[in-house]
């Protein structure tokens, strides 16, 4: 410490203190886990320049609620659920299919059978129920002989983690976890459930264009 300049000025951190609000939830360092999260909140303090979507991979994986949905849930009366999912997001996987022939899958931990009806709809393969999600994507990816490396994994939430460390590249929703946004290498403009496919599909279609 600046013993000097303490003693001059005769007051704690050398001058006058006040409190200031500030647009974040505060956040108590008690654990281990408290600390990677306040870590990850002060790596996204500052703008992440977006890594370009590459092309030349053969899989993507999605999670659904927070991606395919905006991670709320309609609850009725009789406990049944519904959730809010995006046409334009629906559309852009139509054109991902057409356009190129990367392999999707639908990996949720919800066993809501609104999951796979939306994976009918889109006529994307779904595993549901999962509790950890590891190693299931490598059953699903061995069955395909595709490679971690070769794969895209989009994911928004604390338990996403493993399978967006593990592949070759991992992209967030604008609205994700911060834990998922600090290990990303790509983060959409748009939110979940709000045009993030959309946005993604659109940036592996533009990709895969330019690499031919």
């Amino acid at each position: 410490m600046n013993a000097v300049a303490f003693r001059a000025a005769g007051v704690r951190f050398c001058g006058p203190a006040a409190l200031v609000s500030v647009d974040a939830a505060p956040v108590e360092i008690d654990t281990e886990d408290d600390f990677a999260l306040a870590e990850a909140m002060l790596g996204l303090s500052a703008p992440k320049p977006a890594s370009a979507v590459p092309s030349g991979f053969k899989a993507l994986v999605m999670d659904f609620d927070g991606v395919f949905t905006d991670d709320r849930v309609l609850v009725d009366q009789d406990g049944k659920e519904a959730v809010f999912a995006s046409r334009s997001d629906g559309m852009g996987l139509g054109r991902l299919r057409k356009f190129t022939e990367i392999r999707m899958l639908i990996l949720s931990k919800e066993p809501n059978p609104v999951v796979s009806a939306r994976g009918r709809k889109l006529a994307i393969e779904v595993r549901q129920g999962i509790d950890d999600k590891l190693p299931e994507l490598d059953r699903w990816l061995a069955e395909h002989g595709i490679s971690r490396a070769e794969t895209m994994y989009m994911g928004n939430d604390v338990n996403d983690l493993d399978c967006m460390k593990a592949v070759g590249f991992a992209v967030a929703p604008a609205d994700a976890r911060p834990e998922a946004k600090a290990v990303a290498r790509h983060v959409t403009q748009a939110e979940g459930g709000r045009g993030a496919l959309r946005e993604l599909c659109e940036a592996i279609i533009e990709a895969e264009a330019a690499a031919r």
